[in-house]
């Protein structure tokens, strides 16, 4: 049997007796004024001097919780290498040096405001197809505006993450259906269509029919509709693709969050929108956003809750600490009380350019903190290593031992001669 330094703080064991022989040390007498721990330095293989056992292993023993630190006589029984006691503190789940063990994304605020951003276009392009349909030319203007702006601005984000323009064009050599990234280039090119044909027709008539398209301008009025009716199709993927898009990757918070992460994202941009279309249109004009913008507000709270319920508690940590929680409450207050604000001011302008204003806040807000969440949890071992550990052991609860996600230890097998296995 092999001996270490620490076999000297094993408790006694008592009733049995060492097979091959007596003791070491049996019958041996002490030399007068000797003290124990003399005694228990010169049995340890290093020879050097031992402290108690409570100062290393905090007073806990193998025997138990609560149990009485040993005196001379455990403490002799001890240095004679019995028994077993805990040398180490609870388990801690971490990494090597505590390096993160997946590698986050390097997104950083042009990629929130694309999500922001994506979102708005794409709520606007629902509401420029229901204002077109109801005659409200206003309401229209506002949310054609609002999307060709946004899908501008989204635009220029996404270029800027990615380095080059061309890197974008790369992206739509190929269609992917397993791919939100493949997929969500070719949602927001068609989009982009749609909207630059509505919002070129919306300019035309701002600026008078000023704008150079004498030669195309019937065959623009003509292809408008359509177009309206093309956003509006392309808009709600293109709200809700970045969910999915986030969901799919291996950060822990936004991987936890993969099944109700979209339907947050679409309420959001529906709020967003409804918000910014609010505070930009006459309010003889504004009613159906302003409904709007207040189901947008509650519906978004309301998913918000179900998905931090339905996270671990280790991946959902980071959306309610640091500064993604900070933005979230935010969020949150502004979120309420623009829809409040919002619908008192029927008749108040003021308060609906308030209201609205306050609500698109909270949309980026809530953008802005689950990408600082899922970026902050994979920074953390922790929240990469519990969620796993715990459903790994409820699969191995569950019985499901046989694929190579499950890789604990295999039961022994049954011997052949109806022996038993050592």
């Amino acid at each position: 049997m092999s001996t270490s330094e620490f076999d000297a703080y094993r408790p006694p064991q008592s009733g049995r007796r060492r097979r091959g022989g007596p003791r070491p040390g049996a019958g041996e007498k002490q030399p007068a004024g000797q003290s124990e721990q003399q005694s228990a330095a010169a049995g340890s293989p290093t020879g050097q001097q031992i402290p108690d056992a409570p100062q290393i292993a905090s007073g806990r023993y193998a025997g138990g919780a609560g149990r009485k630190p040993a005196g001379e006589g455990r403490r002799r029984a001890a240095a004679e290498g019995a028994g077993e006691m805990p040398m180490v503190d609870d388990v801690r789940f971490t990494s090597y040096y505590g390096r993160p063990i997946i590698k986050a994304p390097p997104w950083g605020a042009p990629i929130a405001a694309y999500l922001f951003l994506g979102g708005v276009a794409g709520g606007s392009g629902l509401i420029q197809l229901g204002a077109h349909c109801t005659g409200r030319p206003a309401l229209r203007r506002t949310a054609r505006m609002a999307a060709l702006a946004a899908l501008a601005g989204g635009t220029v984000a996404l270029i800027e993450d990615l380095g080059r323009p061309e890197r974008f064009l790369n992206m739509l050599r190929t269609v992917k259906v397993t791919s939100p990234m493949s997929i969500g280039t070719w949602i927001l090119t068609g989009y982009g269509l749609s909207a630059g044909m509505t919002g070129a027709n919306e300019i035309d008539r701002l600026l008078g029919e000023r704008l150079p398209l004498s030669a195309i301008r019937p065959l623009a009025r003509s292809l408008e509709t359509p177009a309206a009716v093309s956003s509006a199709i392309f808009g709600a993927p293109l709200a809700a693709y970045t969910g999915v898009l986030l969901g799919s990757t291996a950060v822990p918070t936004w991987n936890g969050a993969r099944q109700h992460l979209s339907f947050v994202f679409v309420s959001s941009a529906a709020m967003a929108s409804a918000g910014l279309a609010l505070a930009g249109t006459p309010t003889r004009e504004a009613g159906p956003v302003r409904l709007l913008g207040a189901v947008a507000a509650g519906a978004d709270l309301a998913a918000t809750r179900v998905m931090e319920k339905s996270m671990h508690p280790v991946e959902a940590e980071p959306l309610h600490t640091g500064k993604a929680g900070a933005m979230l409450t935010w969020s949150e207050r502004l979120a309420v009380g623009g829809a409040v604000v919002g619908l008192l001011g029927r008749r108040n302008r003021a308060l609906s350019v308030a209201g609205g204003l306050a609500m698109a806040a909270a949309s980026a807000l809530t953008r802005f903190a689950v990408l600082e969440a899922g970026l902050a949890s994979a920074r953390d071992p922790k929240h990469v290593v519990e969620p796993q550990k715990e459903r790994l052991a409820k699969r191995r609860a569950a019985g499901i031992t046989g694929d190579s996600i499950t890789t604990g230890p295999k039961a022994p097998a049954a011997p052949a001669d109806g022996g038993t296995t050592a």
